[in-house]
This record gives structure tokens, C-alpha cells and sequence, in this order.
């Protein structure tokens, strides 16, 4: 009868240590850091603009659409701007499209004060592009590149329109 009990006891000890471990394997984001979402996505990047730079970032969004063919994005606060620059540099080099952006706040503590602070939280769903563009000119045809001017020429021609002036 004992033995028994120890053998219940042993499996239930087992059973919430796997709990435990597939929950915390769930809150734990790209960086290690622990989070509070339950679920983590396979291809889901939270950016954040402190911890690594933003190529770090794009890099390993390209990646993940390459992997997944579609990349979320997510952000708090003063790291939105990060995650609107990743996603434009990507729909403008033709990798991918946005298909769903999402905003909302979410409460956090403040670590100086102790106090509840509302944050606001950017997620943008992007998906892999059906016709990427090239960066590189000699891969475009020549009707393309005349078609879209380069910055420089732009500058010069705004130049030359003052000194006609």
C-alpha cells in the first residue's frame, strides 16, 4: 500500500515538472528573456530597440519568411518604431506584405515607481511576396531602372532647378 502511494506520488511530481517545463518553454522569447505570452509562435520576433540592433532583427525576419513564408512582428512601446522599420524595409525590397497589423495597450509594471503603466503594443503580420524585387540594377531591365530615378539623381535635379532659378 505504501509503495503504492510513492508510486503515485513519483508520477505526480513528474507530471507537473513537465507541466512546468512546457509551460516556461512557452514564456521564453528569441532573447531568452521571459515573457508573458503562453504561446509562442515559431515565427514570431519581439523586437525590442535596447538589446540588439535593428539588422539583427530584419536579418532574422528574413529568415523566418524564408522558413515560414510569414514573419509577426511584435513591439512595446519606444521599440514600434524598430518594427515599423523592419517591416517597410522588407515590403520595400519585395520579401514580403503586410497582411494583418494589429494595435492595442497592455498594463506593465514600472520598475522605478512600482506602478501600473499601459504601454502600447504594434504587432504587423507579414507574409512572403509572390514577386521579390531585386536591389541589384543589373539584374533589372533597362526599362526598370530608367523608371525609378535614384536619390542622387533627384537631389541633382532639385539643384539644378535652384541655380536656373
Amino acid at each position: 500500500m505504501a509503495q503504492s502511494i510513492l508510486v503515485a506520488e513519483s508520477k505526480a511530481v513528474d507530471l507537473v515538472k513537465n507541466e512546468k517545463n512546457q509551460y516556461l518553454s512557452g514564456l521564453t522569447n528569441i532573447n531568452g528573456n521571459i515573457t508573458t505570452t503562453t504561446t509562442e509562435k515559431k515565427n514570431r520576433i519581439q523586437v525590442s530597440n535596447t538589446k540588439k540592433p535593428l539588422f539583427f532583427y530584419l536579418n532574422l525576419a528574413k529568415r523566418y519568411i524564408k522558413q515560414h513564408n510569414d514573419v509577426e512582428l511584435s513591439a512595446l512601446g519606444m521599440a514600434i518604431p524598430t518594427v515599423v522599420t523592419i517591416a517597410e524595409i522588407l515590403k520595400a525590397n519585395g520579401l514580403a506584405v503586410e497582411k494583418k497589423v494589429l494595435t492595442s495597450t497592455v498594463g506593465s509594471k514600472d520598475e522605478n515607481k512600482g506602478r501600473l503603466v499601459q504601454k502600447a503594443k504594434l504587432e504587423i503580420l507579414l507574409e512572403k511576396s509572390d514577386n521579390p524585387k531585386s536591389d541589384n540594377p543589373k539584374n533589372r531591365s533597362e526599362t526598370q531602372a530608367e523608371s525609378k530615378p535614384t536619390v542622387e539623381a533627384e537631389s541633382k535635379k532639385a539643384v539644378d532647378a535652384e541655380k536656373e532659378e
